[in-house]
């Protein structure tokens, strides 16, 4: 256990080469003084200057960038018996006066450093840099010893092959890539749903749910493994969808996946002619049936993927810097969990995606609206409303059970007892569902800032086309003009 971070849920890392003997000495010190300080795990990129000396590597997943959607303010997801280090790193920056530095964009830990000591780097920075802190400025000129500081250690926890900020980074294009871009352009409410991938090696059912919904839904989400239970591949499913004349939103999730084969999904679903991609970190693996894996943390988060797709569309170029004479045409989303934080500090994760590349946001489902205004008016105060395009998520309950699981099961999700209870009490519980779900939609599409609807009907397709029609919900817009492509090597 440690002093300033809860328990760390993975071991130290240890490194990749053999460092000679002062090196492992001062890397032994090293981790004698911070694993019981801050949990230390010798990652090679400390960042604990801006996590207000709380370490996220203690973080079950690594994540380096904010919390997941399941955890809340009382337990992680992964492991309910500990606190979500996340909660604790908003907490202490919040009375630090210093959440807004957590906007930093993070990058993903380097192979060739990790394990290794990191001291002896920054003594030799310190005594070469020039714009190093003044220990007098601490005492005679604490605004220009902050700003030194902040300066010193930036440089030293964002590598050139990264370069993370801050900052909003704008699509560095102005023609719509995708029908689902174009229509969110116009302004016009736009429907997207999503379509379980199959089970097993047949394309039939799946064609036969693409060609339901096409004219219900301008485009429809194949999920990549959620809760950590394989089925068919989400770019798969993509293609199948393309070649079927829908477009779709293809997830792609991190928890499965290095950095190298991310990038190299995103440019073969580039050339099989996907234009929409949702970054997700993905599920822990212990919400799989198992057997599972031993758990790992992720190489990437959510955010760093948006980050590397974004560069790799806006700047033509790999994380590894090689240039890409074609660039990949991507509109960017990401997933947002509006009852999983406190408000507040889901806003400061969604702002960061949004900085990131994130172009659209779909939610997790809704069933409590007054909770979802909160999270709305913390992600408004933020300035994103103009930013990003959020489409609401909505997921008819089909029975009681369903209804029970999700509210107790599913992380990030959150039903209120009133709703159970006319689960509970529904003679007919599959149109009770049907009811609440067309209740929401109501509330949903006149509420100012939401410029759509992601209808989640999880193995339920077909009741997708009676959702849009009693609710009046706007068809597709008619495509006159095709979509530009990249130009072919």
């Amino acid at each position: 256990m440690s002093l300033f971070s809860p328990r760390r849920y993975q071991p130290r890392f240890y490194p990749y080469d053999h460092p000679n003997a002062f090196l492992r000495f001062v890397g032994w010190g090293e981790y004698v003084i911070k694993s019981p300080l801050f949990g230390c795990r010798m990652c090679g990129n400390c960042i604990l200057q801006e996590t207000a000396f709380i370490c996220p590597m203690t973080c079950p997943k690594g994540l380096r960038n904010g919390p997941c959607g399941g955890s809340t303010p009382e337990r992680c997801e992964v492991d309910p018996s500990r606190p979500c280090t996340w909660y604790q790193i908003y907490e202490r920056s919040e009375n630090m006066g210093r959440t807004d530095i957590l906007l930093e964009i993070q990058a993903p830990l380097d192979g060739r450093n990790v394990g290794h000591e990191q001291w002896l780097g920054l003594v030799k920075k310190w005594f070469q840099g020039e714009e190093r802190p003044n220990p007098v400025h601490f005492i005679v000129d604490r605004k220009k010893w902050n700003e030194r500081y902040d300066r010193f250690f930036l440089e030293m926890r964002q590598p050139d092959w990264w370069q993370g900020d801050a900052l909003y980074h704008p699509p560095a294009y102005e023609q719509p890539v995708s029908n689902l871009e174009r229509s969110l352009k116009a302004g016009r409410f736009t429907v997207t749903s999503e379509i379980a991938p199959p089970l097993s090696v047949t394309r039939k059912p799946l064609e036969r749910k693409i060609e339901m919904l096409k004219p219900y839904v301008t485009a429809a989400n194949f999920t990549d493994n959620a809760s950590a239970s394989p089925r068919m591949g989400s770019i798969a499913c993509s293609a199948i969808c393309v070649a079927n004349g829908m477009e779709p939103v293809m997830q792609l999730q991190g928890r499965d996946r290095s950095r190298y084969s991310i990038q190299s999904d995103a440019i073969g679903a580039a050339e099989l002619g996907i234009r929409n991609i949702l970054c997700l970190s993905g599920d822990h693996l212990r919400l799989g049936p198992g057997p599972t894996p031993h758990p790992v943390q992720n190489d990437l988060d959510a955010i760093q993927m948006l980050w590397i797709l974004r560069r790799m569309r806006d700047d033509g170029i790999y994380l590894d810097g090689r240039s890409i004479k074609n660039r990949p045409q991507f509109f960017l989303g990401a997933a947002a969990s509006p009852y999983a934080a406190v408000p507040r500090y889901e806003a400061i994760r969604e702002e960061k995606k949004v900085n990131a590349g994130a172009q659209f946001i779909q939610t997790q489902p809704i069933y409590d609206y007054d909770r979802f205004l909160e999270w709305l008016e913390a992600v408004d105060k933020r300035n994103l409303l103009h930013k990003v395009y959020i489409l609401a998520g909505i997921t008819p309950l089909k029975s009681a059970r369903a209804a029970h699981f999700m509210a107790d099961d599913v992380p990030g999700v959150v039903i209120p007892e009133e709703i159970v209870k006319r689960m509970d009490n529904a003679s007919d519980q599959a149109e009770e569902g049907v009811a609440i779900a067309l209740e929401i939609i109501e509330k949903l599409r006149s509420t100012p800032g939401i410029h759509g609807l992601h209808i989640m009907a999880v193995q339920w397709e077909d009741i997708v086309p009676r959702l849009m029609e009693e609710s009046g919900l706007p068809l597709p817009m008619e495509i006159t003009e095709p979509l530009e492509t990249p130009a072919s090597d």
